[in-house]
């Protein structure tokens, strides 16, 4: 590799640093390693109801970077930080959803690399950019960037970041030598995180049951949440943090960027049960809890009242009871049910 193509690698990732990502790496365009794991757990529903994982252009473009640009010759992989796993309220929401909506913040940034690419070389080039918003494997590419590796909880973990960091590509039709894979596992024996998690859902194989994870089920699931899985989930009502949590390497995360500084009024209020839609769009305008929508938002505010056994929640969940969504009014049931049954 030419040394002006080498400076130009380490001009893109000074640049991806000055625009906030702590971790920046070099992988190759080859079709992923981990691709037939990825089809048996499709292809034994551990992914639920996320059906746009299972299509048929989904499962090939995913097999094989090219198929998403043909032109593409190299991948950069960035990391940015989010808030870390420390928080006081009596509902919880997982920490990178305290901030802005990461869909809105890393794309522009990404294109802010892209146009600084273009300026060094002189001309425009094939890319295409994603955060959690494509069909690649992206933690088998960041680990091939050098970035970590792909611990028992199936997060990618650094040992100098923990694993509280977002993942974001950039496809280029432009060849920048690959950086060293993170060949070492540095789980070893540990087992916090299968043993912390409530649902059990961490799989031997790295993988996760999604149909048992609580970020699935207060975000993804759209319809009822399994009565047997309500009261394993404790007080979260959107995401989870607790295998993270139970990471030892996350005592090492870094902190947050600014955009992700939590912004949300905490605690949780017990009248955000009575959100109307228009409330609840201004309230979540520019955060990622509006990804569960006002239903599932008060379905799992419910579910986290009748979890905590407090009868003082009684007379807002018999307001839920009149609400004017099915879901919430089932849940808002289960939830007094279990309150008034409490030993």
């Amino acid at each position: 590799m030419s040394n002006k193509l080498n400076g130009l690698k380490q001009a893109i990732k000074e640049k991806a640093r000055q625009l906030g990502f702590i971790l920046a790496g070099v992988a190759s365009c080859e079709p992923p390693a981990s691709y037939g794991v990825f089809e048996e757990w499709l292809d034994a529903n551990m992914h639920g109801a996320m059906n746009y994982l299972d299509g048929e252009r989904s499962r090939t473009r995913r097999a094989d970077p090219k198929q998403i640009l043909t032109e593409c010759r190299s991948i950069l992989v960035l990391a940015l930080p989010y808030q870390p796993l420390n928080q006081n309220s009596s509902f919880r929401i997982s920490s990178y959803a305290l901030g802005d909506d990461y869909h809105d913040i890393i794309p522009p940034r990404l294109q802010q690399i892209v146009n600084f690419i273009e300026e060094q070389v002189g001309h425009p080039i094939p890319n295409r950019c994603y955060t959690d918003s494509g069909p690649i494997l992206e933690r088998e590419l960041a680990q091939r960037a050098g970035l970590g590796w792909v611990g028992k909880n199936s997060m990618l973990i650094n040992p100098r970041a923990g694993s509280t960091f977002f993942l974001a590509e950039i496809f280029l039709g432009i060849e920048l030598e690959p950086d060293q894979s993170f060949a070492t596992d540095h789980c070893g024996t540990c087992a916090r995180c299968v043993n912390a998690c409530p649902t059990q859902c961490i799989l031997p194989n790295r993988t996760l049951d999604a149909r048992r994870c609580i970020s699935y089920l207060t975000i993804e699931l759209k319809d009822d949440i399994p009565a047997e899985l309500r009261p394993l989930m404790g007080d979260w009502i959107f995401g989870c943090d607790i295998c993270q949590q139970a990471c030892p390497w996350n005592r090492f995360s870094a902190p947050a960027d600014p955009a992700f500084k939590p912004k949300i009024p905490l605690p949780v209020l017990t009248s955000d049960l009575t959100l109307t839609p228009v409330e609840f769009n201004q309230r979540f305008k520019h955060s990622p809890l509006k990804r569960a929508k006002r239903r599932g938002y008060l379905r799992n505010l419910t579910v986290a009242m009748g979890n905590s056994g407090d009868e003082t929640y009684i007379p807002v969940l018999e307001q839920a009871l009149q609400s004017d969504e099915p879901l919430v009014r089932e849940h808002a049931a289960w939830a007094m049910q279990k309150v008034r049954n409490k030993k």
